[in-house]
């Protein structure tokens, strides 16, 4: 049987809020669609075999990797990149200042991928214990921060002490004082 090229599909799909219309490859993964075909530089390729999680995105309501789906398997999906995290105007969203604020990061290259499994269990669980927060970062591979400064600053977020968080509720409870 002659390896002759890879059937190519049609595929329509949300990507952080937008609607996506594209001809893929059947053969092409997603993480590779998502960075060579769209243009994001959020997930990264670390290891194409599903060890790493450097490419983890959120995938109608599930955090996988997405260097093990194909791009075909997009079609008709909801899908959030890191990129979605990011206001209008660009400024890190708290997750992200927090990430900053307790040094969640040296390299940057597993970043991403863990911003996306912290994000993820914070919509599901917005109080994690801190063995909640390891367990749901598990599959993301860090060489430089050894954890502990990733789990700070997802517990920071949870229990409002980064600094976006921290800013909004003295704001709050300044103009409580205030309309009192």
């Amino acid at each position: 049987m002659a390896d002759g090229p890879a059937p190519i599909h049609d595929i329509e799909f949300t990507l952080n809020g937008d609607s996506v219309s594209r001809t893929v490859s059947s053969r092409m993964l997603l993480v590779h669609f998502l960075r060579d075909e769209l243009g994001l530089r959020g997930p990264k390729i670390g290891c194409d075999t599903g060890h790493c999680g450097a490419c983890t995105v959120n995938y109608d309501g599930k955090v996988i990797k997405s260097c093990m789906a194909l791009a075909v398997q997009a079609d008709g999906a909801t899908i959030d990149t890191v990129e979605s995290l990011a206001g209008e105007s660009g400024d890190l969203d708290e997750l992200q200042e927090s990430f900053r604020e307790h040094h969640g990061l040296q390299c940057g290259y597993c970043t991403s991928g863990v911003l996306m499994s912290a994000k993820f269990l914070l919509d599901r669980n917005p109080n994690p214990s801190a063995e909640e927060i390891r367990e749901a970062i598990h599959g993301n591979l860090c060489r430089c921060t050894g954890y502990v400064n990733i789990v700070k600053a997802i517990s920071a977020v949870a229990h409002g002490d980064s600094g976006l968080a921290l800013i909004e509720r003295l704001n709050r409870e300044h103009a409580t004082e205030v309309d009192a």
